[in-house]
């Protein structure tokens, strides 16, 4: 055995001691790594989902959409699909409880879905790349120099995340995007402006999926458990690349339950190992000089909540759990005539929106409906400029962290998308889908798949990252982001987890 100082392969060991601990796989705990490696310093990943690297039964690493099972939902004993019913018929099933890939995380009004594993929601996003627009740049963040973000770290994380445009003319003839020209043309047809969006799925790879000379992938309706071959997620990205380093370890099935200051300097960190079935099979305590916080929104922001209150991390400032937002998102369906068929192919990867931001606080992306049937419907996730946010807060007697977002503030989101929808409804003479979210039900209301903010950059931290009253703590993902980017949110993220390690490389780790 040699003697030179590189990352073990194998999970972190009880009682060791490391330069860095990140919690989190995600867009910010990846970029961290990948950077703080190519500077030079050994760092440990601790990931609660699984590491999603062997085939099932079916060959497959992960489900497809339209037959979710054992690999699809983490803890969960029944499925909770983001469209609950199709056709009268409720789509939710039983399945074995396991620490499958997405979490459908329930708080009192509202449920937030959230990727699980290494790679975090880059596993189970739909891959659209969205650069906000930079007039709309200091709403989002107001503390952040737009110029830097524009010049330096927008293009470094497009560039990171592999970022590729759709070909027009191959939108413009191929059947899996059906569905989506026909949303091009109603929104058209109202005024609103049609948008292509990027994505980091490899549209090249999709060309090839429907030439049937490639496994197909976005074509067979792979995108909310994870996909298995066309799509750029973290691990064939940043992850990969931290890897190749050799100063990168991750230990999968690991759960950080504890935070606090080390008498001899650093902080102690208690973890769980659990296994496929949520069981804590065994516990390790670990030093760190530094840890950085990447959790996600949630992740993140439960976990400080709690350190806080607990006595763990006491220092840390009353914004801690401040300034939640879910981006706006609301979804909704719209039935169209027969002469408007959407497809029975439809591509799983959107890759187009509608923009009526500054006219109605609202942009809506045209989303696939995949069910392999014709359904004569256009589906749309919108992101609005919703100006609500929720705290987090412990529960001292239950030791949960709470969340008071409350269903009724998605209204301003119902109103903003009514904009685009209604106009169009009475252009084309069309009605909502009522039958997607329950019985009768047009509006999507009840979730979210953008969670943002909890322990937002400025307040709960410093300008880049640090949290306050604690050094060596940093929060690097979208916790940091006060609750809405005008877009799919990840971009934004992982450009700002680039500004900020890039800092905190030049300034603490000298």
């Amino acid at each position: 055995m040699g003697g030179t100082a590189r990352a073990v392969a194998g999970p972190i060991g009880d009682g060791a001691r490391v330069p860095v601990l990140i919690i989190g796989t995600g867009y910010g705990g990846s970029v961290a790594a990948l950077r703080l490696a190519q500077a030079g310093v050994h760092v440990h990943m601790i990931e609660m989902g699984q590491a999603w690297e062997t085939p099932g039964s079916d060959g497959k690493i992960f489900a497809n959409t339209r037959s979710p099972d054992v690999r699809s939902y983490w803890l969960r004993t029944r499925t909770k699909q983001p469209l609950s019913n199709f056709l009268g018929f409720p789509l939710d099933k039983n399945v074995p409880r396991y620490t499958g890939i997405l979490d459908a995380e329930d708080f009192s009004g509202i449920t937030v879905y959230q990727g699980r594993g290494v790679g975090g929601g880059s596993l189970v996003n739909g891959g659209m790349a969205v650069t906000p627009l930079r007039e709309r740049f200091s709403a989002i963040l107001p503390t952040v120099d737009a110029n830097e973000m524009y010049s330096t770290y927008y293009p470094r994380a497009n560039a990171g995340l592999g970022v590729n445009h759709i070909d027009p003319a191959w939108f413009d003839s191929t059947d899996c995007y059906q569905y989506a020209r026909v949303g091009r043309k109603h929104a058209q047809r109202s005024g609103f402006p049609f948008v292509f969006v990027p994505n980091v799925y490899d549209f090249d790879y999709m060309k090839q999926e429907a030439a049937g000379t490639v496994p197909k992938s976005a074509l067979n309706a792979e995108v909310l458990y994870g996909n298995n071959a066309g799509k750029k997620s973290l691990q064939k990205t940043y992850l990969a690349q931290a890897k190749a380093t050799g100063r990168v370890t991750i230990s999968p099935q690991h759960r950080v339950t504890s935070v606090a200051p080390a008498a001899g300097g650093g902080y102690t960190v208690a973890i769980e190992v659990i296994d496929t079935s949520g069981n804590v099979t065994s516990t390790k305590s670990v030093i760190a000089d530094r840890v950085f916080f990447a959790a996600g929104s949630v992740g993140t922001s439960k976990l400080l909540v709690r350190l806080k209150a607990t006595g763990a991390l006491p220092n840390l400032n009353a914004e801690v759990g401040k300034g939640w937002g879910d981006n706006g998102n609301v979804m909704c369906g719209r039935a169209n005539h027969m002469w408007d068929p959407t497809g029975t192919l439809q591509s799983s990867m959107p890759t187009g929106g509608i923009d009526n931001w500054d006219a109605g606080g609202a942009f809506a992306e045209v989303a696939p409906l995949p069910t392999g049937i014709e359904t004569y419907a256009s589906f749309y996730l919108s992101i609005t400029k919703n100006p609500n946010r929720a705290q987090f807060t412990y529960n001292s007697g239950t030791g949960a962290v709470d969340l008071n977002w409350q269903t009724a503030w998605k209204q301003p989101s119902i109103n903003a998308a009514k904009t685009i929808f209604d106009k169009i409804n009475s252009k084309e003479g069309t009605i909502y889908r009522t039958d997607l979210f329950g019985v009768y039900k047009i509006w999507g209301d009840h979730l979210t798949y953008h969670p943002l903010g909890g322990a937002v950059l400025g307040k709960a931290t410093d300008n880049h990252g640090r949290l306050h009253g604690h050094p060596g703590l940093y929060v690097i993902d979208g916790a940091l982001i006060p609750g809405n980017t005008s877009v799919n949110p990840f971009v934004t993220i992982t450009a700002l987890a680039e500004r900020n390690i890039e800092r905190i490389i030049a300034t603490d780790l000298r």
